[in-house]
């Protein structure tokens, strides 16, 4: 919505007069402005000091004239409708002018500025002001939008800084004149019989109109820059114009009271919008920059006196509405785009008589796996694209014209797809990578034993994308099981790519690291936990030298002796049997096979 305050403009503009134009350097003597005015000739000195010696005024400091001021234009303006407002303030893009708005209702309560900007002009710039620069460009020397009631009074100062002076204009913008194009502005502050100076473009006619009760004659008169002479002839209440001066009226009553009225008309260039050619474009050379084609559209026009804008109505042409981005990205097929080109000193002289087409071919699409993996032992594997479309042409570089190769190694594969359309042919090139996929290997399983909540990590050597599954769970990303239940399980690493798969079965039993079999009562005999869930369990316990000590079945455990002999402290180790599902004699793995006697 704020892009189209800033597009959709209903402009104001002070359009260029380098005579007599209307410009004072005090704030006690600011020219009021309401609509439609003209820009002054420019500026020079600042008159008396408004600020009085002060050293700032919001973001405005000292200059080297020793004051605030340096070559200064005062303007004010009332408020007549609520909702937002913005200025620009358009230049010279090689001169340096600054501005700060102030709030107040006369120039001795002014206060600190509500906007204000001295940001110098590094990046030459044709604005400055309040909402957002017209061209569309990101520019420091804006501040933000103003969201003003009815009734309030502004008080504008425009300074310029670098002493190079061409003149500027005024642009009011935002919703508010969309909103109320008519009484934005409250035009009772000018008592001028002929009204606020008027700006216009080449070609059009303006009336001034003097018309007055009880009046005995009328004398009208024009100033180019030499004075002003009457103009022959020309005694009518009104009075056509079509060429930049100041108009004067004499007014004779019947009383012989004389009245007299001067106001400046200023006329802009209109512009031209040359013709512009059709483009078209493979849709993965989007999007299309439209800056390209402005030097079309201005043909030997100059580019800083007017801002061309690209829209895809002719509505939002003539509106100056939501145009579209520089950088456009329209849909496959014919997408017919509007110009507006308008003048940067009035923005009501504009023209929307051009327009043209942009036709966007599709980029050939593809259903291509860009990732295939050779997995051991095979000897070749398909890659490309498996549902071809006839209308597209299909060529790798190693020199196939097929939609699908065979391949027998690891490395890169690049297919360009091709569509050829209105002489156009546009390509989606695409790359397949072809990876050596393992068979996955389990390379130990960490068992830990917490009696109701076991936990078991199976842990791999291999670099692979796999998937983890113990018996018939479902699969799992990660390769740690919880709350395993005690007894025999089977645990299986996946590999996600298709390359097969490895199980292994393990144990999941729990025993004490160690037992003191002293005779107090307390931990005095070792056995594994859990047997009971195994099919006929056997554990043989032996010492360090091999020796068989004991045979454990079932539910039984050992207190420590050999042949009725107490044995001495130290590790001895044990292996655990049982029958698997397949009926087949098994030694469990991944356990612990050790513990230690104390006493």
């Amino acid at each position: 919505m704020k892009r189209l305050y800033a597009i959709a403009f209903f402009f104001f503009t002070l359009g260029l007069l380098s005579v007599g134009a209307q410009v004072s350097a005090d704030c006690s003597n600011a020219i009021p402005i309401c609509n439609n005015t003209p820009t002054n000739g420019g500026t020079d000195g600042y008159g008396v000091d408004d600020f009085g010696g002060a050293a700032e005024t919001g973001c405005l400091e000292r200059t080297l004239s020793g004051a605030i001021e340096s070559n200064s234009a005062w303007y004010r303006f009332k408020t007549g409708e609520a909702g937002q407002l913005g200025f620009n303030i358009s230049f010279d893009a090689a001169e340096d002018w600054d501005f700060a708005l102030y709030k107040a209702s006369d120039c001795s309560s002014l206060g600190a500025p509500v906007r204000c900007n001295f940001f110098d002009n590094g990046d030459g710039n044709s604005f400055t002001g309040v909402g957002e620069d017209p061209t569309g460009a990101t520019n420091v020397q804006y501040e933000d939008w103003l969201n003003v009631e009815a009734g309030e009074d502004y008080y504008l100062l425009i300074n310029n800084f670098s002493n190079i002076n061409s003149g500027f204009s005024i642009q009011f913008s935002g919703q508010i004149f969309i909103d109320y194009p008519n009484t934005a502005l409250d035009c009772s502050i000018i008592s001028n019989l002929l009204g606020p100076p008027i700006a216009a473009c080449d070609g059009d006619t303006v009336r001034l109109d003097a018309t007055t009760p009880n009046t005995a004659s009328y004398t009208w008169y024009r100033d180019v820059g030499l004075g002003y002479t009457e103009i022959v002839g020309e005694t009518n209440a009104t009075l056509d114009v079509a060429t930049d001066a100041m108009y004067r009226v004499e007014v004779v009553s019947n009383a012989a009271d004389v009245l007299i009225s001067d106001v400046q008309v200023a006329f802009s260039t209109a512009p031209t919008t040359n013709p512009i050619t059709d483009i078209t474009l493979c849709e993965e050379n989007l999007p299309f920059n439209l800056t390209t084609k402005n030097d079309e559209a201005l043909g030997t026009q100059a580019a800083s006196d007017f801002i061309i804008s690209y829209h895809a109505t002719p509505a939002d042409a003539v509106n100056n509405a939501s145009s579209l981005p520089m950088q456009y990205s329209p849909a496959v097929g014919v997408n017919t785009v509007y110009v507006r080109t308008t003048s940067v000193k009035n923005p009501n002289c504009f023209d929307v008589s051009e327009e043209f087409d942009i036709t966007i071919i599709e980029t050939p699409t593809s259903t291509i796996q860009t990732e295939v993996f050779l997995c051991e032992g095979a000897t070749s594997e398909t890659i490309g694209e498996t549902n071809p479309d006839p209308n597209y042409n299909y060529n790798w570089q190693s020199g196939e014209s097929t939609p699908t190769i065979q391949v027998f190694s690891a490395g890169s594969y690049v297919l360009d797809i091709s569509y050829v359309n209105l002489g156009v042919t546009c390509v989606n090139t695409v790359v397949v990578q072809v990876v050596v996929g393992q068979t996955p290997t389990i390379s130990t399983v960490i068992i830990e034993d917490f009696n109701a909540n076991n936990k078991v990590t199976v842990e791999t050597d291999i670099k692979g994308d796999f998937e983890y599954q113990i018996d018939d769970s479902p699969v799992q990303g990660s390769n740690v099981f919880t709350d395993v239940s005690a007894g025999a399980h089977t645990v299986s690493i996946i590999d996600k790519n298709g390359c097969g798969f490895v199980t292994e079965d393990i144990v999941v039993v729990g025993f004490d690291n160690y037992f003191t079999p002293n005779g107090d009562g307390i931990n005095d005999t070792w056995q594994i936990v859990g047997m009971e869930s195994l099919q006929q369990p056997v554990v043989h316990i032996f010492d360090r030298y091999g020796k068989l000590l004991k045979e454990l079945r079932g539910a039984d455990s050992w207190n420590g002796t050999y042949g009725g002999k107490l044995l001495p402290e130290s590790d001895y180790w044990f292996k655990l049997n049982y029958t698997n599902t397949a009926g087949d004699r098994v030694t469990a793995k991944h356990i612990s096979s050790h513990f230690t006697l104390k006493r």
